[in-house]
């Protein structure tokens, strides 16, 4: 039976997060939380929303960055809301506390979350630049030298072969950490709200009543999704490494991370051409995506859905401002 074609097509995207999803609309943005006790529970944040207050940061390339800076600050504030909600009521007795745990919480009490959080995507920030910028050039400097036909100058295949070699070096890097991740129980679930985060959002644009059977039906890849966006600037950035004609093993990876706002915003721009449009270019470029959100959108169970409709339903305008057609 051939699916019929989406009714609409919505600018309300989401995140999943621990025990949760935050679903962000065009006026609000709420986080919804299954707590211990089987409540979910809501809870509106504020985003930067810097391109709604500034126009200059609405022009193309320039709001990709500014669009990836919001969503990375509120994803975290989202992440974090969600952690305190679903641990709350879950403290250790304190005679199982080290004491070291017992002087943390003595010091730093609630903010200890907040703590724990910075130093960790500080250290994930860090990990990240010498993975996935240094490691793949020193790598290709490495292969470089028992393969030297990797070097021949003509036509300036030497620099093909580089930009190629390190795309697939991030490429494949990102594939093991992925599939890495889903052996965590915990990360696991979060994949699985992820699913369930698509599932509702397809309802949704379907025009269907958000219930967890009609949820449950629909198809759990979506164009716009986050992980569609890392795997285009990956792409974006190998065709960027064509233009830099040096390969020295530090300035290399320098000047690609400096150029990280030019993929950014690239990426970006492909990823809205997607999410508004539906035709054989669009799939195409989408495609990488999609298929990598097989590892990271698994099949939700139905309490997970609850919680994604009731976050969706919160943030549904009722002037149908999210409609992008």
């Amino acid at each position: 039976m051939k699916r019929e074609k989406t009714k609409l097509i919505t600018s309300i995207g989401g995140q999943a997060l621990m025990e949760g999803i935050m679903m962000r609309g065009p006026q609000k943005t709420t986080v919804a939380v299954r707590k211990n006790d089987g409540t979910v529970e809501l809870e509106e944040i504020q985003p930067l929303n810097w391109g709604k207050k500034h126009k200059i940061l609405r022009l193309p390339l320039i709001r990709g960055v500014v669009n990836m800076i919001d969503s990375l600050v509120t994803g975290e504030k989202a992440l974090m809301l969600s952690a305190d909600k679903a641990l709350e009521g879950e403290d250790e007795p304190e005679e199982n506390l080290s004491k070291m745990d017992i002087w943390l919480n003595k010091h730093l009490g609630d903010k200890l979350l907040g703590v724990v959080m910075t130093i960790s995507t500080v250290i994930a920030v860090a990990f990240s630049i010498a993975v996935f910028y240094f490691a793949p050039t020193w790598l290709y400097q490495l292969t470089a030298e028992a393969l030297p036909f990797l070097k021949e100058p003509v036509l300036g295949m030497e620099r093909f072969w580089q930009s190629a070699y390190e795309g697939i070096i991030r490429i494949i890097l990102f594939l093991a950490y992925m599939s890495l991740c889903t052996l965590n129980k915990d990360i696991k679930r979060v994949f699985q709200y992820h699913g369930a985060e698509h599932k509702t959002i397809f309802c949704y644009e379907y025009g269907l009543e958000l219930t967890v059977e009609n949820v449950r039906r629909q198809r759990r890849f979506h164009p716009r999704c986050g992980t569609s966006f890392l795997v285009l600037m990956l792409i974006v950035g190998i065709i960027i490494g064509l233009f830099i004609p040096i390969n020295h093993p530090i300035l290399r990876p320098v000047i690609k991370f400096c150029l990280l706002p030019l993929t950014v915003g690239i990426g970006y721009e492909l990823i809205k051409l997607c999410g508004r449009h539906d035709n054989f270019l669009t799939r195409m470029i989408a495609a990488p995506g999609v298929w990598m959100q097989h590892i990271t959108t698994k099949e939700p169970e139905d309490d997970m859905i609850e919680v994604a409709i009731r976050a969706m339903q919160d943030v549904i305008p009722e002037n149908g401002e999210d409609r992008i057609r």
